[in-house]
């Protein structure tokens, strides 16, 4: 099962980053309020990137570098 990392934009233009194995419905939970609660007050979000791993430990490492970068370098993260 292929998982992603994938990189959000918020209505206030803040930047989310997370983890998931289903996109689709990721962003659907985020964009309906039931998702995270950093994106919950936030809405709606749109998609800017995401990046694929073999398994859920890749991108668990993966996200955590991302949240670790300054805003100015996290799209970068995605090329």
């Amino acid at each position: 099962m292929t998982w992603l990392v994938y990189l959000l934009e918020c209505a206030d233009g803040s930047y989310y980053a997370g983890i998931t194995n289903r996109l689709d419905h990721r962003l659907a939970a985020h964009n309906s309020g039931e998702g995270a609660r950093y994106t919950r007050g936030r809405r709606p979000v749109i998609l800017l990137a995401t990046q694929e791993h073999p398994d859920r430990s890749e991108a668990s490492k993966a996200e955590s570098k991302l949240k670790k970068l300054p805003r100015a370098e996290k799209l970068g993260f995605f090329k």
